[in-house]
């Protein structure tokens, strides 16, 4: 190899070390997901699995992942969106959705390993602290870990509905009753019945009482999509009754038709060309370039 000059500039001998990708973008909290992913060495190569549970303005994430040194593997994954299916129209992102989508992605990873026939869960719920436990000659509970992301964890946070869900589906997941609604951290009491008004959507139809008797416009205006749809404050416990019956009976996810589209897809660049219509479309510029040189300079 022949003789490379070294060029240092100033950047080479700069100091500063830049933070990774996702913490500049201010994505990922890496304190957090170093103590959620790093696994026991002697477990070898076991898939410590977590629920990741992110909220959008229109949206409810859920998945279960595991980290490996290429990324993330995404096991199984429940969407909001996806409870139109199981009877639920509107309020697509409060507590009451979270802790079904957290059901309905506890219900599917359980079914994908065969498991869902061993640990049911809790079947009625109550709104108090629920943790499944091995049974005796059958394969154990399925663990995995709460990943909030960058989310609050605050007392009666929509995260911790998702995760009460997937608890109340079988699946194994560390927690306490400290950040459900109902907690109260000054007398150390949690008070069940508040959480269970929560996971019913208790706490919604109190306030469609409360904004029907003081305003009617404004209720009008709220809640537009439940008078729509005849939404009562008294069936709105009724619907997600049943919406939970309907995730313990079906939790499979139905893949989306594919639409047909007709005519001509629109496009605005030019369609990839063959060699040889490049070579052709030379051979005209240059014909082209020629001709308007010779007519300029007066000349055949």
């Amino acid at each position: 190899m022949g003789f490379v000059k070294a060029v240092k500039s100033k950047a080479y001998f700069k100091r500063f070390q830049v933070k990774f990708r996702r913490r500049r973008e201010g994505r990922t909290d890496y304190v957090a997901r170093k103590r959620l992913v790093i696994q026991d060495k002697n477990k070898y190569n076991s898939p410590k699995y977590r629920l990741v549970v992110r909220f959008t303005n229109k949206d409810i994430i859920c998945q279960i992942a595991f980290a490996r040194i290429e990324g993330d593997v995404i096991v199984c994954a429940a969407y909001g969106h996806e409870l139109r299916k199981y009877g639920i129209q509107v309020g697509l992102t409060n507590y009451a959705a979270a802790y079904c989508t957290g059901l309905l992605i506890g219900r599917r990873i359980l079914k994908r390993f065969n498991l869902d026939g061993v640990y049911a869960g809790s079947v009625e719920i109550t709104g108090e602290e629920y943790h499944v436990d091995s049974i005796d000659g059958q394969p154990g509970t399925f663990r995995c870990y709460l990943d909030v992301g960058l989310a609050r964890t605050t007392t009666g946070a929509r995260v911790f509905g998702a995760m009460k869900g997937a608890a109340d589906a079988g699946v194994d997941i560390p927690h306490s009753n400290k950040r459900f609604p109902g907690y109260d951290s000054e007398s150390k009491e949690f008070n069940a019945e508040t959480h269970r008004k929560h996971i019913f959507g208790q706490h919604v139809a109190d306030y469609m009482r409360l904004l029907a008797q003081q305003d009617q416009e404004a209720y009008k205006r709220q809640f537009a999509k439940y008078i729509e749809l005849k939404i009562s404050p008294d069936s709105i416990e009724t619907m997600y009754k049943k919406a939970h019956a309907a995730i313990r009976e079906n939790p499979d996810h139905e893949e989306m038709p594919v639409m047909e589209t007709t005519g001509k897809r629109k496009r605005w660049n030019r369609p990839k060309m063959s060699p040889e219509q490049r070579r052709d479309r030379v051979k005209h510029q240059k014909v082209a370039f020629r001709t308007k040189h010779q007519e300029g300079a007066g000349f055949e």
